[in-house]
């Protein structure tokens, strides 16, 4: 039977808890901490140490790294003007995400070993950009493109923020103009789409960007804005509509379980970066909800890994706001390929089972599965496989910490805010076998029906985009309102599995 369906499920108490999200540690009132997006600084010197140390698992991890093409020094910008993502544009995005693949993974080689050549390669390529880029353009996706590329951009950036060569300004215009700018408009309006239109990674990869750009540029009323809608937004990426069912067995159903594996999966990933970007600045919403987050990763890596995963059929209404509209009813979890392989899973099992000191059982046996976790260009050539910066086995493996190190199980989650002063020492860390898995699986939604006109009025632009569906929801009671969108949520019995 389900335990909650659309709402929330109580408050964090109760919570095992171990440590607290890193304090942003600025000055001024627009002030973030610096590395803080998804590496803290002593994020990046316990790699370097365990990596000299030939600790395992880091050194099987930093071997991916060194193996991966995008992670040469000498590597070659190909940076365009205009960037182009979705049928019936001239798409270049490709040359895109490689590059800015190749930039993260310099600049974290960089951190690993000092070795300033690789930090050179990385300023090099984000310089190029930066200088040369004016436009994000494309069909519906090129919001996709926005999210997506944005937050591994200001990622890239953030490593190398203090590198004599890099334009930082310049960067930071760039990527606010170009990225920023787009993912905060898509939030607001969903391209002309009712609200439940574009399934939740597509919210996901826009929250990431308007995240990670308000804190790569200071700006706290842009960081802010990412958090509410976390907590609170009317579309499919706010945490109550993307796991909009809590089940009597802590499993907590993830949306997008009832469209494919490789787009829920996408969406996991999504959602735990924002997370650890948010928790780099003090703010913790790993535990918001009661850890309604770990129910979802829960749930998907249950199912991955071939379990029987209880669902709640929905329907949901798709369309355009004053254009054309359509429903969809979805029944039951989508069947699942074990060979599908994404890098998400190494920092959510690593923070609920050694920041937290929780149990996270699923996760942490797919996590295993998965290690030592790769990169961009190591789960295939489509774009799907650079949807993640990856490398988690490497860059989130830690210890557990112990009460010294802020707290034991059985506590109370502790949230402070991005001004509070609690010590990064959650990052400590030290060998853990937990990596990452999910499927390797384009970004790209599945096509709305072609009949469909456009509702835009532009040549099918929003009904030929990947993610012509969303869903409006019901609590348990019957039918919500999604601000034009609309999902009815019936009840099945529960499974066992």
């Amino acid at each position: 039977m389900l335990k909650a369906s659309g709402a929330a499920v109580g408050t964090a108490a109760g919570i095992a808890t171990t440590s607290t999200p890193a304090a942003a540690a600025g000055t001024g009132a627009g002030a973030f901490a610096h590395p803080g997006l998804l590496h803290t600084r002593t994020d990046l010197g316990r790699m370097a140490a365990k990596v000299k140390a030939g600790a395992a698992p880091y050194a099987a991890g930093f071997a991916r790294l060194t193996a991966n093409r995008h992670a040469q020094s000498g590597w070659q910008a190909r940076p365009q003007a205009v960037v182009y993502r979705g049928s019936g544009t001239p798409e270049n995005y490709a040359l895109l995400y490689n590059d800015i693949h190749a930039a993260y993974q310099n600049a974290l080689r960089y951190h690993v070993t000092g070795e300033s050549a690789h930090a050179d390669t990385a300023v090099a390529v984000l310089n190029a950009w930066s200088a040369t880029l004016t436009a994000v353009n494309g069909s519906a996706d090129r919001f996709l493109a926005a999210g997506l590329y944005g937050y591994q951009f200001a990622n890239a950036a953030e490593l190398v923020r203090d590198h004599g060569d890099f334009e930082l300004a310049r960067f930071q215009e760039m990527l606010s103009r170009n990225f920023g700018a787009m993912s905060d408009d898509f939030l607001v309006r969903h391209n002309g789409a009712v609200i439940s239109n574009y399934w939740t990674n597509w919210d996901l990869a826009n929250m990431a960007c308007v995240l990670a750009t308000g804190i790569f540029c200071d700006d706290r009323a842009q960081v802010a804005r990412a958090v509410d809608y976390f907590k609170n937004g009317a579309g499919l990426g706010a945490i109550r509509n993307a796991i909009p069912v809590v089940y009597d067995d802590g499993l907590g159903e993830w949306l997008e379980a009832g469209r494919d594996q490789g787009h829920a999966l996408l969406g996991v990933g999504l959602m735990g970066t924002f997370c650890e970007m948010a928790w780099n600045q003090g703010i913790d919403l790993y535990g918001y909800d009661d850890s309604r987050f770990l129910k979802g990763a829960q749930y998907v890596a249950k199912w991955n890994l071939g379990g029987q995963v209880p669902f709640t059929a929905n329907t949901r209404r798709k369309g355009a706001v004053g254009g054309w509209s359509g429903s969809e009813t979805v029944t039951a979890a989508a069947g699942v390929d074990p060979s599908m392989i994404r890098p998400i899973w190494a920092m959510i099992a690593n923070h609920y089972t050694k920041r937290r000191g929780m149990p996270a059982t699923y996760v942490t046996r797919i996590a295993a599965k998965a290690a030592p976790e790769g990169g961009g260009g190591d789960y295939g050539p489509n774009s799907g496989g650079y949807d993640q910066l990856g490398f988690g086995t490497l860059a989130f493996t830690r210890d557990r910490v112990t009460a010294g190190g802020g707290g034991t199980a059985g506590g109370t989650t502790s949230s402070p805010g991005p001004t509070a002063t609690a010590s990064d020492s959650a990052s400590a860390a030290a060998p853990d076998s937990a990596s990452a898995a999910a499927p390797d699986s384009a970004s790209a939604s599945a096509s709305a029906p072609a009949s469909a006109p456009s509702a835009l009025g532009k040549g099918g632009d929003l009904a030929t985009t990947g993610s012509g569906n969303v869903v409006g929801w019901a609590a348990a009671t019957g039918v919500t309102a999604l601000a034009g969108g609309l999902l009815l949520l019936r009840r099945r019995g529960r499974q066992n599995g």
